[in-house]
């Protein structure tokens, strides 16, 4: 299944080379564009089997992430098993109920987070903070990519595990 992942990301134009800015900041000539992939039938089914053969015999009781990267892969998630989801928002919304987490969480559940792609970390800590915050426990962190570049340092505390490397895509 991780062949079949890593190639549709190639087919799919994911994977691109050139002069690009990530969300961390930094300049890279390197890039990966996950959603061609995480919206993508085959590529959805493959992501959502792959992180649950990674969490097999964890005690999960939601998966969620960080909007936008994080959302049609907590879908391919809860679709093919029965953990509820949970999307955290980059800031709480300022009308309603005023929430930063939409979705199902309660306290004292051990969740999983997942991104699309991990460069820093920054995006997951993100998630990792409003789901400790409503007094769940991270025990994974999953990403469908990780760029190699301080991500797995950063996570080493939350069991972190990409689908795929970099140099794997190189």
């Amino acid at each position: 299944m991780k062949d079949e992942l890593k190639q549709l990301l190639k087919e799919t134009g994911a994977v691109k080379f050139g002069d690009f800015t990530l969300a961390s900041g930094k300049k890279s000539d390197f890039y990966v564009d996950c959603r061609k992939v995480t919206l993508h039938p085959k590529g959805a089914k493959l992501i959502g089997k792959l992180i649950l053969e990674k969490i097999k015999g964890l005690k999960v009781e939601a998966v969620g992430g960080l909007t936008l990267g994080a959302d049609p892969i907590i879908g391919a998630v809860i679709t093919l098993s029965d953990l509820p989801g949970f999307i955290v928002r980059k800031k709480a919304k300022e009308h309603g109920t005023q929430q930063r987490i939409e979705g199902l969480i309660q306290k004292g559940w051990n969740v999983l987070i997942v991104e699309d792609v991990a460069t820093t970390g920054a995006s997951a800590l993100q998630a990792i903070e409003a789901a400790e915050a409503a007094g769940a426990q991270v025990v994974k962190v999953i990403s469908v990519v990780d760029r190699e570049e301080g991500a797995a340092e950063t996570l080493r505390s939350y069991a972190f595990e990409p689908l795929l490397k970099k140099a794997e895509l190189l």
